[in-house]
């Protein structure tokens, strides 16, 4: 079954997320964010050696040897009316199994950073209280809810975690979206797999290494 939904970012990133990267099973279009402005973050990432590393917001992601980097088209300002939004949101990493605009048959497994200011929610407070207007909109798109948010530890760090699910046909997508608030942003890391071990396993990749590192060398060495 082939979903094409061409959902861009809505207000909530991680919904876009879940309606727009979440459907690509087979040949879909890239959703894009509101706002093509840049994150005034103190560092700028890095990517090579398929590791990004992020020392603004304290993370590297070891990316799975082979897959695609789509960041730079996510990024891409919507030409639409909602381009003008105050309210800016940016991919900082956009990663998928395969290109995303090519057919295929199975789940096109992603992983999706995205970072967007706290001030455009009012009165969030916690990072869980970031999933609170995000099932009724997911539901609405044919997720279920698998779990509702919950403390989910990324070494040292706690990070808030809610997991989702779609049926498409004889496919099931799982999704975990894992969210941190970070220096007045909002920080949202979302994997996206055919089952829950393959999901697991993308979030082996995400790490918070200690300062120090993040300011040298990555904490492990490149992959030959």
């Amino acid at each position: 079954m082939q979903d094409r939904s061409q959902a861009r970012f809505p207000y909530r990133v991680v919904a876009a997320l879940l309606i727009g990267v979440g459907a690509m099973a087979a040949q879909t279009t890239i959703p894009a964010p509101r706002s093509a402005k840049k994150l005034p973050v103190a560092e700028p990432p890095s990517l090579g050696s398929g590791l990004y590393h992020n020392p603004s917001f304290g993370f590297v992601y070891r990316i799975p040897f082979g897959w695609v980097d789509r960041t730079a088209e996510m990024r891409e300002g919507d030409a639409g009316p909602d381009s003008s939004d105050p309210a800016p949101a940016e991919v900082l990493l956009g990663v998928f199994e395969r290109p995303p605009e090519t057919t295929g048959n199975t789940v096109n497994s992603a992983v999706v950073i995205a970072a967007e200011r706290v001030s455009s929610y009012p009165g969030l407070k916690t990072a869980a209280d970031y999933f609170g207007p995000l099932d009724e909109v997911v539901t609405a798109k044919g997720f279920k809810v698998v779990n509702q948010p919950y403390s989910f530890p990324v070494g040292t760090k706690q990070l808030a975690r809610s997991d989702f699910s779609k049926d498409l046909d004889k496919l099931t997508l799982e999704q975990a979206t894992l969210v941190m608030i970070a220096k007045g942003y909002v920080v949202s890391f979302t994997f996206i797999a055919s089952s829950q071990d393959e999901v697991d396993g993308l979030l082996e990749g995400l790490h918070f290494p200690p300062v120090h590192r993040l300011a040298g060398a990555p904490a492990s060495p490149p992959q030959k």
